[in-house]
């Protein structure tokens, strides 16, 4: 591994990864892993905010790195905060904004409606409002709204919307494959023989797909402007 590669800078609340700009994408993956293997014990188990800088980064991109850090030691990736807010001032306001619900793996969101990272077996994700969720819930993962959840991503674990009680609300997801749906009161399992409305091809599999009730069911749909309008939103 290169010992440019990859530099890690702390604080007292966040990391900053450098990357090397130069480096191919599956060696620096590589090298981020190794780092965070051999930093693991220095590190502990904490919760931090994280910042990458030195190499201008996609969306997916961001995420697939802070899944191998996760991996590979036991830090909890709180957030991702922007290069050009990465000072030790942004990444504590950012801590603090995860933290304010309290216990340490229940990040309760009361004053914002997106969460950007992987939610991973164990975490659970609370809202008093809808909430946009900018990576993958993992089977084991389980996210409670009482307004309506969009997941940007695979949706595999647990999600339960309309909290206090309302069968209006919807969960829609990038790739639709939970554990277990549920809407107000109405609950659908993996293993339930789920009623849908019509049948569809094959390759609508991995299609975008909207979770909602109808008659005392809950129905997965691809997402279309006639569902949409058929559903009220």
């Amino acid at each position: 591994m290169s010992n440019q590669s990859v530099v890690i800078k702390s604080n007292r609340h966040g990391l900053i990864v450098v990357l090397d700009e130069k480096t191919d994408w599956e060696t620096l993956k590589k090298d981020v892993a190794e780092k965070f293997r051999s930093s693991a014990k220095f590190f502990g188990s904490v919760q931090m905010a994280l910042c990458f800088q030195g190499r201008k980064l996609s969306f997916e991109e961001e995420l697939e790195l802070s899944d191998i850090i996760s991996e590979n030691c036991q830090i909890q990736i709180a957030c991702i905060v922007d290069e050009n807010e990465a000072t030790e001032t942004a990444m504590k306001q950012a801590l603090e904004r995860q933290k304010q619900g309290g216990d340490s793996d229940l990040m309760n969101l009361q004053d914002g409606r997106f969460y950007k990272g992987t939610l991973r077996s164990g975490q659970v994700l609370e809202s008093e409002t809808s909430i946009v969720i900018l990576g993958d819930v993992n089977p084991g993962a389980r996210v409670v709204s009482k307004g309506n959840v969009i997941v940007l991503g695979t949706l595999k674990g647990n999600v339960y919307v309309g909290a206090s009680g309302n069968e209006s609300a919807f969960v829609a997801a990038l790739s639709m494959d939970p554990m277990q749906i549920r809407i107000g009161d109405v609950i659908a399992r993996s293993s339930d023989s789920r009623p849908v409305r019509s049948l569809r091809k094959k390759k609508e599999e991995d299609t975008p797909k909207i979770a909602f009730v109808e008659e005392g069911n809950i129905y997965i749909e691809p997402i279309t402007k006639e569902v949409l309008n058929d559903i009220n939103l």
